[in-house]
């Protein structure tokens, strides 16, 4: 009855069917890593934004390296800003997609050592090889708040470092060349500043993180699975059919040959 499953059209199909099944579940599984990963991220940021502002001198010190957990936190420094040796970082766009500069202050703080603030996000208003003209930040002792950031590299970013840029242009925040270049004392990562706004909202403040779609990980997950779970169930409605169909034409067959034959 079920001879036909050794024909090569069904042992081709079959062997299809036995690696698509397992296929859709590890993909599943991806899946599953994927949502649990961006839950993860999710959570930490939200905890994160929402913590107790602390001194930034609490969570970094000079030559360390932000941790996932300290990422986002809410930090207060108090000192004066140094636009002498203001620099903007390139390429860097706005929440309308166009593109301009991150302008990087150095922030002296009250026991002399520096951290570097980004202010925010300014246009490049025509070519970027000249240096843009800055809205000057508020003069002499400030309290900025703001959110604290890992040193940028290019493995996270995807943002390559050029060679031979324009003076006071930089591709990437880094606090340990920015040490190098103030001779001075630099804590770790930079401080993204969210307070107080500037006066005619510019430089533009840069938003908050978004949530990734974890949810949308979820679904996938569920949609492979179903998949996986389709496969033996179609497999055995196409073999039902093959079998009903080679039914009915054996039956017609012997009907034909039962008919007497015409005189």
């Amino acid at each position: 009855m079920y001879r036909f499953l050794l024909s090569r059209q069904w042992v081709i199909l079959t062997l299809i069917a036995l690696l698509l099944i397992p296929t859709m579940i590890r993909l599943g599984i991806w899946q599953k890593h994927r949502y649990e990963m961006r839950t993860a991220r999710n959570d930490l940021v939200s905890a994160a934004l929402h913590a107790k502002p602390v001194p930034v001198e609490q969570l970094t010190s000079p030559g360390h390296a932000v941790t996932s957990a300290e990422k986002y936190r809410t930090v207060t420094a108090t000192g004066t800003f140094d636009t002498a040796r203001e620099e903007v970082v390139r390429r860097r766009t706005n929440s309308d997609d166009e593109v301009g500069f991150h302008v990087l202050t150095p922030f002296v703080l009250t026991d002399g050592k520096v951290v570097l603030v980004n202010r925010g996000w300014i246009p490049a208003n025509g070519a970027q090889t000249t240096f843009p003209k800055i809205p000057a930040p508020p003069a002499g002792k400030v309290t900025i708040k703001g959110r604290l950031k890992a040193d940028e590299t290019t493995a996270a970013s995807g943002i390559k470092e050029i060679k031979g840029l324009p003076d006071r242009q930089v591709m990437l925040i880094n606090s340990e060349e920015q040490a190098r270049r103030l001779g001075a004392t630099v804590l770790g990562g930079y401080i993204e500043q969210t307070a107080p706004e500037a006066k005619g909202g510019s430089p533009e403040q840069i938003s908050d993180p978004g949530s990734e779609d974890a949810p949308l990980n979820y679904a996938y997950m569920i949609q492979w699975w179903l998949f996986a779970a389709g496969v033996p169930v179609g497999w055995w409605v196409l073999v039902r059919r093959e079998r009903r169909d080679r039914q009915e034409a054996a039956a017609k067959e012997q009907a034909e040959e039962a008919e007497p034959a015409a005189v």
